[in-house]
């Protein structure tokens, strides 16, 4: 099984500028991730954007969603930033891409500061995309939830079951 990486950025990718302070973004870091991770899987990872998803419009959900449709893969795997996955997940969902499984993931924080979720959180979204029946999930710190039964906890900064 070959699986697809649709890379749209979040804290996954962000890098810190030391001078400013600033969070920012220049390269992924998923064939890094998957190189330190001992993947032994089919994976090919494209960069379809490198967005904060608090600036993601539904343009962008637009992009994610052809993109995933377009994919010959039937395993897509998306990272994508926190604030917004469930709404971009929604997005995948309402358009009905039979056959595929579709799971999202992200990081609470940046794989560049080395105590990042990122690395355990793709390993779990690479298993849980292998899986589960086509749909579309969401995987974040070992537990996969339906997309429309997931929400971000924001004072826990945990995602939870609906």
């Amino acid at each position: 099984m070959r699986i697809r990486i649709l890379v749209t950025g979040g804290t996954f990718d962000k890098e810190y500028d030391e001078l400013s302070g600033r969070l920012f973004f220049k390269d992924t870091h998923v064939d890094e991730m998957l190189t330190r991770g001992r993947c032994r899987l089919d994976v090919i990872s494209e960069t379809v954007m490198m967005i904060d998803s608090l600036e993601l419009d539904d343009a962008g959900r637009e992009r994610i969603v052809a993109r995933a449709r377009e994919c010959d893969e039937r395993a897509v795997l998306i990272t994508h930033g926190t604030d917004t996955m469930v709404q971009t997940a929604r997005a995948l969902a309402e358009a009905c891409l039979d056959n595929k499984t579709i799971v999202l993931t992200g990081a609470m924080v940046p794989y560049a500061f080395g105590s990042s979720d990122g690395l355990f959180n793709l390993g779990s979204a690479l298993s849980f995309v292998q899986v589960l029946p086509p749909g579309v999930y969401v995987a974040m710190n070992g537990q996969h939830f339906n997309w429309d039964c997931v929400r971000k906890n924001k004072a826990s900064g945990c995602f939870e079951a609906v």
